[in-house]
């Protein structure tokens, strides 16, 4: 696949690199017993994973049926069992990591990984929660590795309130957990603004979708 992408000056490493969790995410507590960690940078020379994965994963397009037509998917995606091997090397020694430093407090690993590409700023994923399968009613987490260009997370309580938004590409962490995917949704939406490509790599525990 080609694709433009601007590099970003602060990711310059020779080679990718994963730097510490420990010390260094920031969480924000949310309400209803939902939180969410963000560490910018966390993976260091990401343009490189970015290339690996715009040119290997066997990225598919989907339809799906709303307002009683069926339409494109504005995304490309792919998805890893726990059993099948991730298309970087990077990746998989990042689902390592999270699970060292997060197993304690969830109590379960991350297994899979779901992969989305937004090609550009026309792609986007509406308000949602990761609520097929356990996350509908238990508490959870999932952790998202973004890398090429920055795209806007927001994130807003369902019940209502203020919307949170995080920056996310170029290697930067975000981690939702609690009651997060229950009690609160999140959204990439659409940008006029020009922007390259950035894949979303989304970390689970077995059963949660």
């Amino acid at each position: 696949m080609t694709a433009l992408q601007q590099p970003s000056f602060f990711d310059v490493a020779d080679e990718p690199r994963l730097g510490a969790l420990a010390g260094r995410v920031q969480r924000t507590a949310l309400r209803d017993g939902a939180w969410v960690d963000h560490l910018p940078g966390w993976l260091d020379g990401s343009d490189e994973v970015l290339q690996t994965l715009l040119n290997e994963v066997p990225w598919r397009a989907e339809r799906r049926t709303m307002y009683h037509r069926e339409v494109d998917v504005p995304r490309l995606l792919c998805w890893y069992s726990g059993d099948a091997p991730l298309p970087h090397p990077v990746l998989t020694a990042a689902r390592t990591a999270l699970n060292d430093h997060y197993r304690p407090e969830p109590g379960e690993m991350l297994v899979t990984a779901g992969l989305c590409l937004y090609r550009n700023g026309s792609d986007s994923v509406a308000w949602h929660g990761d609520t097929i399968g356990r996350g509908a009613h238990t508490d959870t987490m999932v952790a998202i590795l973004s890398v090429g260009s920055a795209r806007s997370l927001l994130l807003r309580p369902r019940a209502g309130g203020s919307t949170l938004k995080f920056s996310l590409g170029h290697g930067d962490l975000v981690v939702m957990g609690g009651s997060c995917q229950r009690t609160w949704e999140h959204a990439i939406p659409k940008t006029a603004r020009p922007t390259g490509p950035r894949v979303s790599v989304q970390f689970r525990p077995i059963g949660v979708a």
